[in-house]
């Protein structure tokens, strides 16, 4: 029987909704990779380069609120929000909800912006997404050479980082599930991505259970970089951070390369890594349902101030290997919406880079309308971390973390024990796993590099209450270690 999401949950459902239907109508690893400064130019008219993150719009319940494509991108270049256009409906409320057709009707539909998808692959036959998928134009498919000298042979569609193989066919439904969200074809059949006319970069991270080690991760993230990506969406996640995985992050960003990470699925006041480095570099993202509740499953930002903003992620319908459509839920499901609002930006501006996409999509998210009052201070974000835990205490058991400290090349399953039979004749087996896929690190000190007691800028001191919520951030990480070692 389905599993129904419903706004009161456990910690140990992970707010997984599994609804598959039928519907054709409707690493060879890699460290040689040097930081540059090749990457988009940092200069933009339209940008004001001394802006900062409005603290006033910031709650710590939901970060700076839902993602709005229609005033995100007429900033990139300039502009006014754009007026309101009437909704697309049906299926695509996702696509409404971050006002998406509004960039659409001014041009704007993420033409010339890849994004990558680091998942459990894609499936590139799929009608919604055949001709939406990234070719290497500088590969010649089946020849058996390396033609670009990139140290994969034959990656004409991406590179499968499990099996060190070309082939990134998704047999387990999560990353196509993804691809539809993000760049599904505005065909008149079955889903319309956010930017529907972007190309998906497939690079399979994770295996057919949903399960990746963090050097498949990180690899994965090197190889799309270097391939091209403008975006990288990472719907997956880990308890713990990672230097390997937190460097290619900053290696992306400083190739002008933005990385859109989930919030993640334990419904707490803490976000997962790799989205808890949005304090630096790229998005994490919450989820909220079609009221623009935050779902009880999403993590939230809690006292750590980050570039997190909320989108669609209850009941998502997407696009599912074999031609099927499906409904899901989970923060891997609105982390995609707000991949696609990014293309939408580049789409406009491929000049923005990773801090001016930041600054932008925060800027016009939805809390910066909220009450004034609602901002940070100290005070106010600790108390609500304080009633959040509160609140979650009598949910919270060791069936939510992993025990099993592993290293970066060890394939963990964090997969929760579920059942459900899909409603099609396709056998697609994902009811039994989490639709946020975890990846464990290497759980020690000269891994561990959470948020330090440092600015940000080293000619910047840090501020007071910079330095207590850093000091709390690492309570959270200290709270993080004695789960796993009880």
């Amino acid at each position: 029987m389905p599993l129904e999401y419903t706004n009161q949950k456990s910690l140990t459902d992970n707010g997984l909704n599994v609804t598959p239907i039928s519907s054709v109508d409707t690493f060879n690893p890699r460290d040689n990779y040097s930081l540059n400064n090749s990457s988009r130019s940092s200069f933009d008219a339209t940008i004001n380069s001394n802006d900062t993150f409005n603290t006033q719009s910031y709650d710590s319940a939901t970060g700076y609120g839902l993602v709005n494509a229609s005033a995100a991108v007429a900033k990139a270049i300039g502009q006014n929000t754009f007026a309101d256009v009437p909704n697309v409906g049906g299926e695509n409320w996702g696509d409404d909800f971050v006002k998406a057709p509004e960039a659409w009707a001014r041009g704007y539909t993420g033409q010339g912006v890849v994004v990558a998808v680091l998942d459990t692959g894609v499936d590139y036959n799929h009608i919604d997404l055949r001709n939406n998928i990234w070719t290497n134009t500088r590969e010649i498919a089946g020849n058996g050479i390396d033609d670009d000298g990139d140290g994969y042979i034959d990656d004409i569609h991406g590179w499968n980082f499990i099996e060190s193989t070309n082939e990134v066919i998704d047999r387990n439904g999560h990353g196509t599930h993804v691809s539809g969200t993000i760049a599904g074809e505005n065909n008149g059949v079955g889903v319309t991505g956010v930017a529907y006319n972007a190309k998906i970069m497939p690079v399979k991270v994770l295996n057919d259970a949903g399960s990746g080690s963090v050097s498949s991760i990180a690899n994965g993230i090197y190889y799309a970089v270097n391939q091209g990506a403008n975006v990288i969406n990472l719907s997956l996640g880990s308890n713990f951070p990672n230097s390997t995985l937190a460097s290619a992050i900053e290696y992306a960003s400083k190739k002008g390369v933005v990385v859109v990470m989930a919030a993640g699925n334990n419904g707490l006041p803490v976000i997962s890594y790799p989205g808890s480095y949005a304090d630096q570099w790229g998005l994490a993202v919450g989820a909220v349902d079609q009221n623009n509740n935050i779902a009880d499953f999403s993590n939230r930002p809690g006292i750590s101030q980050l570039a997190y903003v909320t989108a669609p992620g209850v009941n998502i319908y997407s696009s599912l290997p074999g031609d099927q459509y499906g409904y899901y839920s989970g923060t891997s499901m609105a982390t995609p919406h707000v991949a696609g609002v990014v293309a939408l930006m580049l789409s406009a501006n491929p000049l923005l880079t990773d801090a001016q996409v930041r600054q932008i999509i925060t800027q016009t998210a939805g809390n910066n309308g909220s009450d004034p009052n609602l901002g940070l201070s100290a005070g106010s974000l600790i108390s609500q971390f304080i009633a959040d835990i509160a609140a979650n205490s009598t949910q919270l058991s060791t069936s939510s973390f992993n025990v099993s400290p592993l290293n970066d090349n060890h394939l963990a399953d964090f997969s929760l024990d579920l059942t459900s039979e899909a409603e099609s004749n396709y056998n697609f087996q994902a009811a039994n796993w989490s639709q946020l896929r975890y990846y464990e690190s290497d759980f020690n000190s000269s891994s561990y590099n959470s948020l330090k007691d440092q600015p940000k800028n080293d000619d910047e001191p840090a501020t007071d209450i910079e330095k207590i919520l850093r000091q709390f951030q690492e309570q959270v990480d200290e709270l993080r270690k004695w789960f796993v070692n009880i």
